[in-house]
This record gives structure tokens, C-alpha cells and sequence, in this order.
């Protein structure tokens, strides 16, 4: 069973839980893709993915349900059409001017299944709100993300994100080289320091928005560490329907 957050003819929305792998992996465990093919199975339907969310990190899950609908979002994803919002607790204090910044890192591919940015960590400069590299650079892959800070103390910040470019772990990466790693994140965080320590990846895919659509998965309890503004919808936008499980249909 999985928390249907939207449902139509062609596109499935669900709410991905933490700790489970979208695809099978080498330890074995049930994957989200075998559970979602029993469920869809008793109406013929293929469930058809069109991106991916890593393992550790919950929230909007979007599932093509027809061959034209898969090639139509693989087509708004390489445009960037489609706008992701997410919500991170990360460790220290980032406090932000007029509560709003942008990391500009390029990323590239580093050793084993990590990734890293473009260049020497000493060549991240910070300017106001503005993480970007000091000098021209022609390494890696531009890589942006857009931050707003929603509340925090000394030890962790709640922040809204939004990749406004689409790589692979690219905000645990951008936040974890400016000294700000997602708390729980054991393969670019601190692990010697306590405040590192979660029980899960502290990441939720919050809001995903396709074809005026705004689709939004609730914030899971271990984000309230201070009230959550809900995102508003902008114009031309309607919500998604929330809580239904995947055996039932409009």
C-alpha cells in the first residue's frame, strides 16, 4: 500500500517513505517498484518511472502510466519544466540575507558512488547569500540550487530547497561543501559529529509542480523544528489530492 497524493488516466503520485530503495539493490530488501507493480497489477497497468529519488530521502514520487505520458515528463524534466521543492534539516546555523540564497557549485563525479564539487573546497567563496568559486571553471556540471531558511538554533536550520538544476545528489553535495550537511546523511555528512546523528536522511521531496499542477507531500515529523509555512500555490495551479492508498482509483 503507498499514500497516494495524485491520480489520473495517465500519472500516479505517491509519497515515497525514507529508508526504501526505488529500484532493487544489492542488499536484497523489497523495492518500491515491486510493491507499486502488485498494486497496479489487478487494472493492467505498467508502472512506468520518469526520475528517481534516493533511498534515504521521502516525499513526491511521480509514476507514468502510459508510454506517451513516460516520454512527455522525461521530455519537461530535461527542459527543467517541472519544479521540485524540498524541504532539508541540516546541521549549524545558515542564516541567510533576506533569507534567501543560491549555491552556484558545478558538480562532478567523484570516487565510488559520491560526487563532489568541481574544484578545490578552498576555492568556494561566499558573497551575501551566494556560494559560488572564486575565478572561471570549466569542470564538472553547473549545478544551482535555490535555498530559504524556515527556522533553526545553533545546532540544526530547517530550509526549503530547490535544485534548479537536476543532478545526481546535487543538494546533499552543494549543502555538505559549504559546511552545512543534511542531518542523518552518512555518505557526505560529519560523522564524528552528534549533531550528524538522525534517524534517517533528513530530506523531503515536499512539493513536486507539472502541468500547473502542485502536488505536495506532508512533512514528515522529524521536520517540525519550528512551525512550516504549507508552500502557497501560484497562479495557473491546482493541488493534487493527498491520502489514498494505491489500490483505489478517482
Amino acid at each position: 500500500m503507498h499514500e497516494v497524493l495524485y491520480r489520473s488516466a495517465d500519472l500516479l503520485a505517491i509519497n515515497k517513505p525514507s529508508g526504501v530503495s526505488l529500484l532493487a539493490d544489492r542488499t536484497g530488501a523489497p523495492c518500491l517498484w515491486d510493491t507499486l507493480r502488485e498494486d497496479l497489477a489487478p487494472e493492467g497497468i505498467e508502472p512506468l518511472s520518469v526520475h528517481r529519488i534516493d533511498k534515504g530521502t521521502s516525499g513526491v514520487l511521480l509514476v507514468a502510466l502510459t508510454r506517451e505520458r513516460q516520454s512527455q515528463l522525461s521530455q519537461a524534466f530535461a527542459r527543467r519544466d517541472v519544479r521540485k521543492f524540498y524541504v532539508a534539516r541540516v546541521l549549524g546555523d545558515v542564516r541567510l540575507d533576506g533569507g534567501t540564497g543560491i549555491i552556484d557549485l558545478p558538480l562532478a563525479k567523484g570516487r565510488k558512488s559520491r560526487y563532489r564539487i568541481a574544484a578545490p573546497r578552498e576555492r568556494i567563496a561566499r558573497h551575501g547569500s551566494r556560494w559560488h568559486l572564486l575565478g572561471r571553471s570549466s569542470a564538472g556540471h553547473e549545478s544551482l540550487s535555490r535555498l530559504r531558511r524556515i527556522g533553526g538554533d545553533r545546532h540544526h536550520t530547517v530550509l526549503a530547497l530547490q535544485p534548479l538544476t537536476g543532478r545526481t545528489h546535487q543538494l546533499r553535495v552543494h549543502l555538505a561543501w559549504i559546511g552545512h550537511p543534511i542531518a542523518g546523511d552518512q555518505l557526505y555528512g560529519k560523522p564524528d559529529s552528534p549533531d550528524q546523528q538522525w534517524p534517517r536522511l533528513a530530506l523531503h521531496c515536499h512539493r513536486i509542480v507539472v502541468d500547473g499542477i502542485a502536488i505536495t507531500a506532508p512533512l514528515p515529523p522529524q521536520f517540525t523544528l519550528t512551525a512550516v509555512r504549507h508552500p502557497t500555490s501560484r497562479r495557473g495551479e491546482t493541488r493534487g489530492r493527498r491520502g489514498r492508498t494505491a489500490r483505489q482509483r478517482e
